[in-house]
């Protein structure tokens, strides 16, 4: 509920202060008295188009404040939450628009956009007035209007989940297929490939190992001197060819020579010497452990040219392959298995393929399934909707009026998460004509009345939102004005409505009156509000009656207007 309204320097309001309540609220006033005015203020307020013009001449600045008191269910705290906005104080908006036309805008004083703003603003005002172009006349909020009063919302839910699956899919299956022409492209190039890695026969740490390998060879002449140079001193003269034992002067021969001649006066030593004969059988030991190492490194020691160009060539192979497929040697392997498992998906594609095509089968038929239970749904809705609008039109005075409910079926291309329906009101205002879009066909005021039938047709299902109507009774009075009154009056059981009319009768099923006033002094203009108390209320409507003079016959008239709407 839109529960006050504040407007500050805004073209002929200087400062305004509104208390608005619950029920029906009605807004009268002489023609030009400033009714646009307030309504164009609370516009701003909700997000709606402003400017420089908007601001009352030599201030810098005008402002509009709107305070509303949503119930906690509304979702416009959904909108706050998303935003990580605070919305523990409430909620009220501001718009403040300079004389330079820029403006900024605010949500319980945090600054915002504008586009946010009107998002807010639309969730908790619904303005209905001849010429706007958004609310009912927005053909693209039809399909959501029908399915909220035909109780639709869980299978509009089932359906966009089965869209969702059928979609996710429809897009596995098409990578799958694209990728399988890709791959059978390149066949014969990732076979020939593949076939060259295999044949390179390739082992972790190949290059690593060739690389030593290599270098090892490429020394073996100097390895193989310095093995000669280590057995002939180890041996003592010969060049140690003939194993540990062979020359007569080697070192381990040696260190058991000495060895024995200290073990011949270890006892007459009394234990002196123990320690050095323990040292000498140690070195021994070890000596003879390298010796035997530097024979069996003389032994393995492979000179043989034809290896060193076998893994040379290899080497060489293995880095061309690298340098071919820019990657590492390490990552040639890698690559291998990689042009494996591509080929693979051309062998298996064809299964893999035939698994996709049935899911995206399955999940299609369905989406179809739940689409044309939605779209059932929907045409039983429609049929309803229809029949009310029948009920609800003649007493407005649009008895020859033709309303229907046009659900069609669009292409495949138009299908959505919302299924495969489009939905537009239609209406025919002349008896004869082919029902056409609500703005292309009605005239003004037949479309004021169009859109108050359908609210009320629509009430029951509507999210809580306070109703505008500007002028809803234009053109029409008496009786006609009468059953205007009533539906707003019906209307406003349930939530806020705020009506600027200019027919007494509306004015007389109000709950709360207000009129505004343009009031002239010093050369200069000022629109502002009173609150109208049960006297001065029914002053006004006898004005509405009789026009500048009032007569008491409009006074009468007045009381019984006000009786007769239980005022």
């Amino acid at each position: 509920m839109l529960s006050a309204l504040s407007i500050t320097n805004i073209v002929l309001i200087d400062r305004l202060d509104l208390d608005l309540r619950t029920g029906l609220c009605v807004l009268t006033g002489e023609t030009g008295a400033g009714k646009s005015i307030l309504l164009d203020a609370l516009g701003l307020a909700l997000g709606r188009r402003g400017g420089a013009g908007l601001v009352r001449k030599g201030a810098e600045k005008g402002t509009v404040v709107a305070t509303f008191d949503p119930p906690g269910n509304h979702p416009v705290w959904d909108i706050l939450r998303e935003q990580d906005l605070d919305g523990d104080d409430g909620m009220i908006l501001r718009r403040q628009v300079g004389a330079d036309g820029r403006g900024r805008a605010f949500v319980n004083d945090q600054a915002i956009s504008t586009a946010l703003l009107r998002g807010l603003g639309e969730t908790l005002v619904e303005v209905h007035s001849q010429h706007d172009e958004r609310g009912l006349l927005n053909s693209g909020g039809h399909r959501a209007l029908l399915d909220v009063y035909g109780g639709l919302e869980g299978q509009v839910g089932g359906c966009a989940k089965a869209h969702a699956r059928m979609c996710q899919t429809s897009q596995v299956l098409a990578d799958a297929q694209a990728a399988l022409r890709t791959a059978r492209e390149e066949e014969d190039y990732l076979r020939h490939v593949r076939a060259e890695l295999d044949e390179l026969d390739l082992k972790p740490g190949d290059e690593e190992e060739l690389d030593r390998t290599r270098t090892l060879l490429r020394q073996g002449e100097k390895i193989a001197e310095a093995l000669r140079d280590a057995q002939g001193a180890l041996y003592g003269g010969g060049e140690g060819g003939g194993g540990g034992n062979s020359g007569g002067n080697g070192v381990e021969q040696r260190l058991r020579i000495a060895q024995g001649a200290l073990q011949r006066v270890a006892e007459s030593a009394g234990g002196a010497l123990d320690g050095a004969i323990d040292g000498l059988e140690r070195a021994a030991v070890e000596a003879m452990e390298g010796i035997e190492a530097v024979a069996d490194a003389a032994r393995s020691l492979d000179l043989d040219p034809a290896r060193l160009d076998s893994i040379e060539e290899r080497l060489f192979a293995l880095r061309e392959a690298a340098r071919k497929h820019r990657v590492s040697v390490d990552d040639l392997a890698a690559l291998r298995d990689d042009f494996a498992q591509r080929l693979d998906t051309i062998d298996n594609g064809g299964q893999r393929l035939a698994v996709l095509e049935a899911e995206a089968v399955a999940t299609k038929a369905a989406y179809l399934e739940a689409a044309e239970r939605l779209s059932k749904g929907r045409v039983k809705a429609a049929k309803k909707l229809d029949r009310v609008m029948a009920a609800e039109l003649p007493p407005l005075a649009l008895d020859k009026a033709v309303f229907e409910t046009v659900v069609s079926r669009r292409d495949e291309d138009g299908w959505s998460v919302e299924g495969w329906d489009g939905v537009a009101f239609h209406i025919a205002t002349n008896p004869g004509g082919a029902p056409g879009p609500l703005n292309k066909v009605a005239s003004g005021g037949e479309l004021s009345r169009v859109m108050l039938a359908l609210k009320v047709a629509l009430a029951q299902n509507r999210e809580p939102a306070s109703l505008i109507f500007d002028e809803v009774d234009s053109g029409v009075g008496g009786a006609v004005a009468d059953k205007v009154g009533e539906r707003l009056a019906r209307l406003a059981d349930d939530t806020q409505v705020i009506v600027v009319t200019h027919s007494p009768q509306v004015a007389a099923r109000a709950t709360h009156h207000w009129r505004i006033v343009k009031q002239e002094s010093n050369g200069g203009a000022r629109t502002t509000v009173e609150d109208l108390d049960a006297d001065v209320r029914r002053e006004e409507i006898a004005r509405m009656l009789a026009g500048a003079t009032i007569t008491d016959e409009a006074r009468a008239a007045a009381d019984s207007l006000l009786q007769a709407a239980g005022s």
